[in-house]
């Protein structure tokens, strides 16, 4: 019973977490227009609050080994849910950059200590289990989606729905922090940090987690992109490319769990991640929308449940470093997802979109031959 309520409450907190994200994502047009910031200006203020998640993720797994997972990940689900109130006072670019700023170091550090509970959890299920809370995260974006697009159709003051939102947010984390597993916290000494080295392990998962998740990001910013420049799609049709991927990293990410407990991580990331190159190798050879929003949904199917392997491997090489570790695989996996849409754009002042999502199809290659040696099992 009291595994159940642990595994239920993980499900509320990354459910929250990209409900909370979703909320802020849907809402950027109408907080630019209230700031009065510009594109260029936005770019530079998304990588403020990636550059804040990545300290907070850092600042985060510390946390975790000294004081357990569970009462950093109640305490940052506050502080996030709060946070989004932020951009919907904020009438400056000035304050604007600072409420992004709390809300990506509250992000990092909920992003980290969501995934060290997850690890706990699936120790303690004793069986694969955490595609399925990954996949909890994208359902909180999709009704982020939902609710706000309701919310801004019905002229709703943003003010509102963003605090409203954030008292949502708070109700949440309270209802569900009892539930969630009490850790054994080690106060780190001198031999802990040298019992946590950067090994080739911890290089190789962590860079493979980077070139799967700068493989997503693609997805995230040029799949409609791809659609409507190179194959002349209408921006209704093009728009369907990143729900056909949506929909299958949602769906896949249920089942995930169930086939890694059949077939082992290491065999499940080594094909899937072979079918996510496959899959953006045919959007990018599509001679029409309608293949190519197919091959978009493959690609979701192979990229859905990889990077959680990954985080599951990284939490479990030393449960008395778990944060520590954790923190370096999704710091460096975030990494990737903020520079896959960058380096895509960057390479198309040289060679087309299509052409550049060779960068990713690699990666995942990459990624499928090398998963069996990251993926190992310790003796």
């Amino acid at each position: 019973m009291a595994l159940t309520r642990a595994r239920t409450s993980t499900f509320a907190f990354f459910a929250l977490n990209g409900f909370v994200l979703g909320m802020w994502v849907v809402h950027i047009p109408e907080i630019l227009d209230r700031t009065g910031a510009d594109k260029a200006q936005l770019g530079y203020l998304l990588l403020l609050m990636g550059g804040t998640a990545l300290v907070g993720m850092q600042v985060g797994g510390r946390w975790i080994d000294k004081l357990g997972s569970r009462p950093v990940t109640v305490t940052a689900g506050l502080i996030l849910s709060a946070a989004l109130i932020g951009p919907a006072l904020a009438t400056s670019v000035t304050a604007l950059a600072a409420a992004l700023a709390v809300l990506g170091a509250a992000n990092g550090i909920v992003d980290v200590a969501q995934n060290a509970q997850a690890v706990e959890v699936e120790r303690a299920y004793r069986r694969p289990i955490i595609s399925a809370f990954h996949a909890f995260f994208s359902l909180g974006g999709l009704a982020a989606s939902l609710v706000g697009g309701l919310l801004i159709a019905a002229d709703t003051d943003i003010r509102l729905t963003l605090g409203g939102a954030a008292v949502l947010g708070v109700a949440v984390t309270l209802v569900a922090r009892p539930g969630l597993m009490r850790s054994q916290p080690v106060a780190p000494t001198r031999a802990d940090i040298k019992r946590a080295p950067w090994t080739a392990r911890v290089i190789l998962l962590s860079l493979l987690a980077f070139v799967l998740l700068l493989s997503e990001g693609v997805a995230y910013d040029w799949s409609t992109v791809h659609l409507h420049d190179s194959l002349g799609a209408s921006k209704t049709v093009a728009a369907w490319a990143f729900g056909a991927f949506s929909v299958t990293m949602t769906v896949v990410r249920l089942l995930a769990d169930r086939i890694v407990g059949r077939i082992g991580a290491a065999a499940y990331v080594q094909r899937a991640a072979l079918v996510g190159g496959a899959g953006l190798l045919g959007a990018a050879l599509a001679p029409n929308p309608t293949t190519a929003i197919v091959a978009w949904a493959v690609f979701g199917i192979g990229l859905a449940g990889c990077v959680p392997q990954f985080f599951s491997a990284a939490g479990n090489i030393d449960p008395a470093a778990s944060g520590t570790y954790l923190a370096r695989v999704t710091g460096t996996g975030y990494l990737g997802l903020l520079a896959g849409p960058a380096v895509i754009g960057i390479l198309t002042n040289w060679v087309s979109l299509t052409t550049a999502f060779t960068v990713p199809i690699i990666g995942c290659v990459l990624a499928g031959l090398l998963a069996p040696r990251a993926l190992r099992r310790p003796a």
